[in-house]
């Protein structure tokens, strides 16, 4: 749809579109590309680049001890993420148009100014008449639920919201991201691999404006094309605030997997906790109570992603799961409790 088209109906006065997909899949090359052609179809247009606006310590996991064993954590990295998303909605609610920041944020003041140092003020009288507001979120976004806060957010303010799923194959990724001055760890590149969300529009309604571009390859110009009708179609087709039954069906989906997953995940700290103590009764070496820590934490991030799966992705939980979630949760964690045997009797034979 052409700028013109979009005028001569209701449509949203901005846009939040979602750029997701592995490092080095080319998600800020196509960011770029697609900017430039917004500003010349007259669109005003900002990249949220991601890696420029969160500082590189917000990614250093904070090594907590537990009395029994040290694990990692990444809120730092969550919170900063959750600040990009504070910004737009500074920028586009009360404050309509303002780049300064609060003393408290967290990001990059300076990448926040150049990133919508370009945009015209947002003023109360924004409508028709001028051209709409783009904001193209450059980021992996590899959990749909990173790309479900973008959403909500969209939804807050009546904003168009789409989504751009740049598949390309993980050796690719590798070799380019080598190539790159600060390149991402292979590990992480894999790990995230594993863990990747692409946009379901089948499951998940919010979804419904996706496309998926395959990067392996160079991007075309039909595919920056493709991105520009996505918008277009997402502007001409604004979220409303409301929530009708399928929205709150899919929140009380939500809150549900969410309740089942920590549940899960406080279970199986406490299974874990007890086979230290179990291995330390037996007088197990440091050195493969090293091993042990490190295996039956592998072990419970595998059994929580496959669970979450099960209860989030492909919406499994029956109406009798609904109504007996401890039960659920006691059957699933007794999986990962048989496998925490298996771990710790080996562990302890391979001391002997």
């Amino acid at each position: 749809m052409a700028a013109e088209e979009i005028r001569s109906v209701h449509r949203a006065p901005a846009c939040l579109c979602v750029f997701c997909g592995l490092p080095a899949a080319g998600k800020s090359t196509l960011a770029r590309d697609v900017l430039r052609t917004a500003l010349l179809e007259g669109w005003r247009s900002a990249v949220v680049a991601y890696d420029n606006l969160i500082p590189d310590y917000a990614f250093r996991a904070k090594v907590i001890d537990d009395g029994v064993n040290l694990q990692e954590s990444h809120t730092e990295w969550k919170s900063h993420r959750r600040a990009v998303l504070q910004c737009i909605d500074q920028f586009w609610g009360e404050a309509r148009g303002s780049v300064q920041l609060p003393d408290s944020c967290q990001i990059n003041r300076a990448a926040w100014e150049r990133c919508v140092q370009g945009l015209p003020q947002v003023g109360a009288a924004d409508g028709l008449s001028q051209e709409p507001l783009v904001f193209l979120m450059d980021d992996n976004f590899y959990y749909s639920s990173m790309r479900y806060e973008v959403y909500q957010l969209a939804r807050k303010y009546s904003l168009g919201f789409c989504q751009v799923y740049l598949h390309c194959d993980l050796e690719s990724c590798i070799s380019r991201n080598e190539r790159r001055s600060e390149p991402v760890l292979p590990k992480v590149i894999r790990e995230m691999e594993m863990r990747l969300e692409p946009p379901n529009p089948e499951k998940n309604f919010w979804e419904k404006n996706s496309i998926s571009l395959s990067s392996s390859g160079v991007l075309s110009t039909c595919d920056i094309q493709r991105v520009m009708e996505l918008i277009s179609t997402a502007l001409c087709d604004p979220l409303s605030p409301v929530k009708d039954n399928t929205e709150q069906s899919e929140a009380d989906r939500l809150r549900c997997a969410t309740n089942v997953l920590h549940q899960a995940d406080q279970a199986c700290r406490r299974l874990i906790s007890e086979a230290m103590k179990t291995a330390k009764g037996s007088r197990v070496s440091s050195s493969h109570m090293r091993t042990l820590s490190a295996q039956l934490s592998e072990s419970k991030a595998t059994f929580l992603h496959d669970l979450r799966t099960k209860v989030y992705l492909e919406a499994a939980l029956t109406e009798a799961e609904h109504r007996d979630l401890d039960g659920m949760v006691k059957r699933e964690v007794a999986v990962f409790d048989h496998k925490k045997n298996q771990i710790l009797l080996e562990v302890i034979n391979d001391n002997k």
